[in-house]
């Protein structure tokens, strides 16, 4: 490999290092903002911190891939002097190819053991009558059950045919043989693709229900900006007056020495509750109006103002890429069998060409695919904090700031990592040819098609871009084309996941249009909430 190829390689694992760190710095700062001070376990901090930066650099992976197959070709369509070779070209492919083996297998084990592990263990420890080794034999009881998904999953992407046996007559046993031998050439790419799509079902059903709405909620919150401290206060005052009058005209009907009616006990205990509720909520607000941070987010308001319309307008992009690249599917694939796979374009996809004009100045597509990514990060962010974490109709658990606990940090860490995950199906579904070739062409021989027998020096060369129906020896598809479109009924899928996702982010923002301005201490005060988080919060 020449010396400006090594340069090359180095330069992009240096960026990578800094990027690496820059990750880790994030995640550690996000789990800290939203772990809780008084039930805060190293364990439980290290796993979330450790599988959210594993996500999100097996995400950053993809424009090196992309960059690295792009940097074989030159514009006209013809290969690099040093990536001529085939072996060249195919160290460089199978390095990137066993870096996604490791960042997979590595979230593998975060997804069915690590996590599982230590949620179950904490689980355990509620538990004030039970010893440590009880505790970790219960979770690993608890956790061999997500071992056994972990297996079945590796087991059915392995030996589920992808195409059917050449000898359709032959025996049991040679059909087996053909099955083994597939799994031998394939190097087990179909066992870890198969089960990462699985996860990846599941983070589309993240996607759909916390990022959708996120991706409406973030931007038209700071645009209206919170109701004022001060008239907060004095509503709050208000209803305290109000509910202790109530209390009062309760109570005066047993002065006599009657006692009350079950019906006026029962009111009487409901009144009290919300009053405790409403003095809480007073104590909030009075810090509130005295911290420093309400006063510069006062001074910040344009800005803020500025930030959610260029939130708005980037959700808004990246809606209107989606719809045109479902249409193209729904207009111009191969079919449903196919999972919609597009030969040519056929539709301007605007992120496709801004992601194709960016990918040559490396790493400008770099830094918009990280954009798009943090972007998908904090707007899920924000649609778990306004919606919660569910399971059907039961509230799970509530994530805020200084007061999530630490299982409720796994489950956050964990839909996270899902939604990350499925973040490389989206920008593919946002840019498909981008994320297959790159910005490579290749050379196409064009012959005049009125001459029966055209001599040789009648024949021309066009240059062509890659797409879907590009000559294999022309084009060198992304190991993570390869690696994640193995089974073409996960496109499928994900292809009526994607016009789920424009309808529930329409429907998200008409829903946040018609509310008002949220308060300063939402989610801040609830009825559920504990003495224990109440004084954590205030200390």
């Amino acid at each position: 490999v020449p010396l400006h190829l090594h340069c090359l390689l180095f330069g992009v694992l240096g960026w990578v290092s800094v990027q690496h760190f820059v990750i880790l710095s994030f995640c550690w700062v996000y789990i800290r903002k939203y772990q809780s001070r008084q039930e805060s376990e190293v364990i439980s901090t290290i796993t979330a911190i450790c599988a959210l930066a594993i996500a999100l650099i097996t995400s950053a992976l993809l424009p090196v891939d992309i960059f690295l197959v792009s940097y074989m070709k030159h514009p006209n369509g013809t290969y690099k002097e040093w990536a001529e070779n085939n072996e060249t070209r195919g160290q460089i492919e199978d390095t990137v190819l066993y870096a996604y083996y490791s960042l997979y297998s590595l979230l593998l084990f975060c997804v069915f053991l690590w996590i599982p592990f230590v949620y179950f263990y904490y689980e355990e420890k509620d538990d004030d009558n039970i010893n440590k080794c009880s505790q970790v034999k219960n979770a690993l009881k608890y956790t061999i059950g997500f071992i056994i998904v972990c297996a079945a999953l590796l087991l059915i992407g392995a030996f589920v045919p992808l195409e059917a046996p050449p000898n359709q007559n032959g025996t049991q046993w040679e059909k087996m043989q053909y099955l083994f031998e597939e799994l031998g050439n394939n190097h087990g790419v179909p066992a870890l693709s198969f089960s990462i799509s699985s996860l990846t079902l599941i983070g589309m059903l993240a996607v759909i229900t916390y990022t959708a709405y996120g991706m409406s909620v973030l931007p038209l919150n700071l645009i209206k900006g919170t109701r004022s401290v001060v008239y907060e206060r004095l509503e709050n005052t208000e209803d305290i007056e109000e509910v202790e009058h109530q209390m009062e005209n309760i109570k005066a009907k047993c002065e006599d020495g009657r006692p009350l009616s079950s019906r006026d006990r029962r009111n009487l205990q409901e009144f009290e509750d919300k009053l405790q509720v409403l003095q809480r909520r007073g104590r909030h607000l009075e810090i509130a109006e005295s911290h420093c941070c309400t006063k510069v987010g006062s001074a910040l308001r344009p800005l803020k103002i500025l930030l959610g319309i260029f939130f708005i307008l980037f959700a808004l992009l990246f809606v209107v890429a989606l719809f045109i690249s479902n249409l193209d599917k729904a207009l111009h694939s191969a079919g449903i069998s196919s999972g919609f796979m597009v030969f040519g374009t056929n539709l301007t996809n605007p992120l496709n060409e801004l992601l194709l004009t960016l990918q040559p100045v490396f790493p400008l597509d770099y830094v918009l695919i990280t954009v798009i990514t943090m972007y998908f990060v904090f707007t899920s962010m924000a649609g778990i904090r306004n919606l919660g974490i569910w399971f059907f109709w039961i509230r799970l658990y509530k994530i805020r700031p200084k007061r999530t606990r630490p299982q409720a940090l796994l489950f956050l860490c964990m839909i996270l990592l899902l939604i990350v995950l499925h973040t490389s199906f989206m920008i593919y579904s946002l840019a498909p040819q981008y994320v297959m070739y790159g910005s490579q062409n290749y050379l196409l021989q064009v012959t005049p098609g009125w001459v029966p027998m055209p001599p040789e020096n009648n024949t021309t060369w066009t240059t062509k871009t890659c797409d879907a129906d590009a000559p294999q020896d022309e084009c060198t598809v992304t190991r993570s084309y390869l690696f994640l479109h193995k089974f073409w009924f996960f496109s499928t899928i994900y292809y009526f996941g994607n016009w789920v996702f424009i309808g529930v982010f329409l429907i998200g923002l008409l829903v946040s249009c018609c509310k008002g301005k949220k308060s300063v201490i939402e989610g801040e005060v609830e009825a559920d909430d504990s003495d224990m988080s109440e004084d954590e919060y205030v200390h």
